[in-house]
Order: structure tokens, then C-alpha cells, then sequence
């Protein structure tokens, strides 16, 4: 019995992370020179996986909706991939920017994720050309660098496949994964002007121990709140989100690096609409008063099967 082979989307996030998304260069040769890389990428994460067995190390690759239509002229296409349209709200915008190529690379030590990134480099750098590059750690417990704990509404390990990987409503991309990013700067000074207690209400949870706000002490315009996406029967849905902080304190740079995988795009989307737009009452997201998000693009992230079906092309 054949299984399918899944890039490692519903893995924790790791202690450190490098995002890195890639444009495609003009000229002929271009395509054929990533669609070979794509081909040969899960033999090369697996060389790293075997060399250094307990160091969590894995890494995903995901293609934006311009790149698709380049790189697979004659396959179909995940049927939600589509340039991210910017999200523009009474107050703040989801901007989007470009991207074509995206990498997460995971690992206990920055060492794995900058051997894998060296490799990308040097085998991509006449094809492509960077368009960002974040280096994300883990802050204490899993904290955002605003002092809290991310990814609290995570789905569980037993569950995160079934909001996370495309189901049979996609049949030829079952397993793959789309995968949404934001670069998100802080300001660090005004957040830190507020009481422990203010910044409990933006959230929505303790900052101490991660509880959950009671109705009566939660703002509707708390993060925790706005931030939430149901279905048609008003059940909650989930994404897996993988967010790491990121930080240059000498030049006051302070982040969170958002990523959201998802079984379909639709569920990001809601969340972010609500989040900026405002949701059913009208609520914007007050964290949105603290962060800006820099970035926004759309990535799919195909199974390791269809990567390496390319070889066989």
C-alpha cells in the first residue's frame, strides 16, 4: 500500500526558523533550473534529516501563484492559489508583496538552517534573486517577542492534519498545504508603555501562564477573538501556525514572522479580514495598534511525491 509523501507542515515551529522567499529571474533557462532544484529538494532535506538524526531539522518549499503558472505550465493548479489581494481596512492594510519561491527551514541550531540556505543560494542564485530573508528564534517558552505565548490555538498533533493538508475537495493536490506569511514589525516602545494588564485585554489571555481571558474581562476587540474563523455552521476552524520572533535590538527592529498553513486559503483569509476589516459587529483587532504587517503573500506547499514526479519530467 502506497502512502503519500507530505512535507513536514504540521511540525512545531522549532527553536530556530529561516524564511526566505525567492523571485524568479527573467530568461529562458529559469524554469528549468528551479523545477530541477524542486525535483531533487526532498533528497536534499533528507541528507541533512540523516546526517544530524536529533536535530529536528526539515524544511518545506511552496510556490506562489505566478510561479506556478511559469514552472508547471502543463499541470493544474491548487485550486485557491492566487496572488494575495491586499486586505485594506478603516485603519491598517494586509499588504501584499511579491514572492514566487518560499522556504521554512526548521532546526534545533541556526548552523542546519543556514547549511540548507547556503545550498539554496548556491544552486538558485542565477535563476532567482531574494526578495526577503528572516531569521527567527525561540523566545523562552514559546513566547511572541511581545511577551506572550503563540500558537496556544493550535490545533492538537492528532488533529493539525486535518485543518492543515488539502483534503479530497482538491483531489489532485491532497496532502499539499497553503502557506501565508506576514512579516510583522512591533512597536516595541508603545507596547511597552502599557500595564501588564492593558496588553492582557489587546491579547486576550494572561501573560503569566497563557489562561484565557473570561468573557466578562475580554474586550471583543482582543486578538484571541477577532482573530477566530468558523464555518458555514458557525463551528470554529483552525490553521497551523508555525510564527517565530525575530529581532535586531541594536537597530530597534522587533517582529513576528506569521505563518499559516492551511488546508484552505479561504480560512486565513477570514481571519485576516476580521482582523483588519472588522468581524461580524464591526471589531478590529487592537493588536493591530501595536504591529504593522510589512509583508503578505500566498504559497502552496505540494506534497514530496509531486516533487518528485518533477525528476521524471
Amino acid at each position: 500500500m502506497s502512502h503519500t509523501r507530505l512535507q513536514p507542515v504540521t511540525d512545531r515551529p522549532g527553536e530556530n526558523a529561516l524564511f526566505i522567499v525567492l523571485g524568479l529571474n527573467q530568461g529562458a533557462e529559469v524554469a528549468a533550473a528551479v523545477v530541477d532544484f524542486a525535483a531533487g529538494f526532498s533528497a536534499l532535506t533528507r541528507s541533512l534529516v540523516n546526517r544530524f538524526p536529533n536535530s529536528h531539522f526539515n524544511a518545506t518549499i511552496g510556490f506562489g501563484a505566478d510561479a506556478w503558472d511559469r514552472l508547471f505550465p502543463d499541470a493544474a493548479k491548487p485550486r485557491e492559489l492566487s496572488p494575495f489581494q491586499a486586505i485594506k481596512g478603516p485603519k491598517y492594510t494586509a499588504v501584499s508583496t511579491p514572492g514566487d519561491v518560499f522556504f521554512h527551514i526548521r532546526a534545533d541550531k541556526p548552523a542546519l538552517c543556514y547549511e540548507l540556505a547556503d545550498i539554496i543560494n548556491s544552486q538558485l542564485k542565477d535563476a532567482t534573486h531574494t526578495i526577503d530573508a528572516v531569521q527567527g528564534f525561540r523566545y523562552f517558552d514559546g513566547r511572541a517577542i511581545i511577551g506572550f505565548v503563540d500558537g496556544t490555538e493550535n490545533p492538537e498533533p492528532e488533529i493539525a492534519a486535518e485543518y492543515a493538508l488539502v483534503g479530497d475537495e482538491d483531489p489532485a493536490f491532497t496532502g499539499g498545504s497553503y502557506a501565508f506569511i506576514q512579516k510583522y514589525t512591533h512597536d516595541m516602545d508603545k507596547w511597552r508603555d502599557l500595564s501588564d494588564a492593558e496588553q492582557e485585554k489587546v491579547i486576550g489571555r494572561k501573560k503569566f501562564n497563557d489562561v484565557e481571558l473570561s468573557d466578562e474581562e475580554k474586550p471583543a476587540t482582543a486578538h484571541t477573538t477577532v482573530s477566530k474563523a468558523r464555518d458555514a455552521d458557525g463551528n470554529e476552524v483552525k490553521i497551523m501556525r508555525a510564527n517565530m520572533p525575530f529581532a535586531n535590538p541594536a537597530k530597534n527592529e522587533y517582529g513576528t514572522f506569521f505563518i499559516g498553513y492551511a488546508r484552505s486559503f479561504s480560512i486565513t483569509q477570514q481571519m485576516l479580514t476580521h482582523m483588519f476589516q472588522g468581524d461580524a459587529d464591526g471589531n478590529l483587532d487592537s493588536l493591530l495598534d501595536y504591529c504593522t504587517a510589512q509583508t503578505g503573500c500566498l504559497f502552496f506547499v505540494p506534497t514530496v511525491d509531486f516533487l518528485d514526479d518533477l525528476g521524471d519530467e
